[in-house]
Parts: C-alpha cells; structure tokens; sequence
C-alpha cells in the first residue's frame, strides 16, 4: 500500500522534489525524442507563490484516502463539457475543428476502456485494468490570433490581460488550451486546489488529437490523457522522485520516467524489482506504448467528483 498522508510541510517537499535528470533530459532533447510533461513543476511554482495551497491539497488528499476508504465514489455517469481555445499565429496553429474532435473522440475512447490498444496481448496488468467510465462533449471552440511565437508554462495563455483567454465557466467546464507551449513541453494540468481562474489543461497544438498537425511519436491524443489525468489528480507514476509515491496501491514503484516503448518486462530496480507499468498513461512513453489507466488510479480519479471532492461541481446536474 503506497498511499499515505502527508502534512501539508511534506507535500510541499514533495511537489518540490523532481527528477532533475529527466526534466533537464526533456528540455535539453528534442520534442520528438522524449515527452514533456510540465504539470508538476507548475504546481511547485503555484506553491512557492500560495503556501495556502500546499493545506488545501493536503485537505484533497485526505478527502480522497476517506472517499476511497468508505466507498463514497460518484455513481452514474460523469460527463464533462469540454471548451477548447485555441490561440495562434499560424495558419497550422489554427488547428481544425476535426483534429479538435478527434481529440475528444481518444478521451472518450481512452477514459472507457473502449480505446484498440486496451486490450494488448502481454500486458503483465491486464488484471487491474479499470474503465474509469467518465465521458467528455465538446462544449464550444474559441479562437484568438495572436503574434507570440510560444507561450511557456506561466499560465499566459489563460488570461486575457497577457494575451491569451481566460476560462470558460471552469467550475462547470473543462477548459482546454490549445497553443505553442516551447521548451520541450507537450502539455501540463492543474491538479485540483488550485485557483479556477487558471484551472484546466494546456496542450501543444503539434501533439493534440490524431489528425491534422500531430506530430509521431505524440501522435494518437494520449498527451491530453496524460494531461487530463492530473486534472483529475492523478501524479506521474513515478512519483516525481526515484522510486517514488503516486499515491496509487496498485501501482509499481518506478525508478523514473520511460520514454520511446520500453521491452516487454522491463523491471526497476527498486524494492523488490517490480515489473514497471510503462504501459501507463501517467508514465513518459510514446503514445502508442501507453494505453491504460489501473484501478487504483480510478478510485483515486473518481473521488474528487463524489460529493464534498474538490470537483464535485462537474457531477451534477
């Protein structure tokens, strides 16, 4: 069982300890060699900048142990409206409304078990495989010429007084970024606790959905299944350190992050060697090595939409 309590002092040691290896390894690479993923050093920045949201993540945590605990999960369908804005100053960021949906479609696809991968021979995991069973509609497309030639990961893109747009109805909504994010990054989240002025998920306009200007190996939409997984409060597997804690008991330790497709029983090296779950979509492989999320990983998604979970406002009516 690795999922334990921390104090609100712990996690922000927690959040502020990162792989610097990978990370340097990520932006010192090509987009196209490795995945780049900057939600976790977000959050830190959020953190450095309201210690207050170190408490209330704690809080978070502790709701999801008791949720998880005591059964209170949400029943029925979560379906969740998705506005995607879009900003950009090529004509090939300008992304079109079918590569949008094509998006959508893998979301769906990927969060109810239904994606073609799902059901590969040889996963060591197929046992705790889960179909989280939360479906996504797109709600409305917003679009805004613009003549920044990147963005970065300082959440310009969310507001309008620096340029970009700021979310719609994000209580209700997931809103969803699409733009030149630079430096090695593909996308990064919000997790929960954080401030719905900037909440939602930012993704590369090169690496979102499977059509139009998505670029291989980032090329199947799994960038916006990683993303929205830590929207939904899902860590890396890896838990951000070697050998870390993502907070999830039926997932391996890992030493760090994967890239490309690792081998069939690829082990790390931590307590006990367990066999790695690469195959996850939390973890850094290609998108066609990633294609499941685990039980653990939907009760711990699924606790934040119960009632008193800090996105319970997306399960209602």
């Amino acid at each position: 069982m690795k999922k334990i309590l921390l104090s609100a002092a712990l996690v922000m040691s927690l959040f502020s300890c990162q792989n610097e290896e990978s990370i340097n390894e990520t932006n010192n690479s090509s987009a196209a060699a490795h995945r780049g993923c900057a939600s976790n050093e977000v959050l830190d920045q959020q953190m450095r900048e309201n210690p207050e949201l170190a408490i209330k993540m704690n809080e978070i945590e502790s709701f999801t142990d008791r949720a998880i605990a005591e059964g209170r999960l949400v029943n029925g369908k979560v379906q969740i409206p998705v506005v995607v804005n879009v900003l950009y100053r090529t004509s090939a960021e300008n992304i079109s409304l079918a590569q949008i949906q094509s998006q959508i479609d893998v979301l769906n696809k990927d969060f109810n078990a239904q994606n073609s991968d799902y059901n590969t021979a040889n996963n060591p995991y197929s046992s705790v495989r889960a179909n989280v069973g939360i479906s996504f509609v797109l709600d409305a497309v917003y679009r805004k010429s613009t003549t920044k030639t990147s963005w970065g990961t300082n959440d310009a893109m969310k507001k309008s007084t620096q340029g970009g747009m700021n979310p719609t109805s994000p209580t209700t909504k997931l809103n969803l970024w699409v733009c030149t994010i630079g430096g090695g990054i593909l996308g990064y989240a919000q997790f929960p606790g954080g401030s719905s002025s900037t909440d939602g998920v930012v993704i590369d306009s090169k690496y979102l959905g499977t059509t139009g200007t998505a670029t291989y190996p980032f090329n199947l939409g799994r960038t916006a299944t990683h993303e929205v997984g830590h929207w939904m409060n899902l860590r890396h597997i890896w838990g951000d350190t070697t050998c870390g804690n993502d907070y999830v008991s039926d997932t391996p330790l890992h030493n760090t992050a994967n890239y490309g497709v690792p081998a069939v029983g690829h082990r790390s090296t931590c307590t006990g060697t367990p066999l790695e779950m690469y195959m996850n979509y939390m973890d850094y492989t290609d998108d066609r090595g990633m294609y499941m999320f685990s039980n653990g990983q939907k009760s711990r998604m699924l606790a934040i939409f119960a009632t008193g979970g800090a996105r319970n406002s997306f399960a209602q009516p």
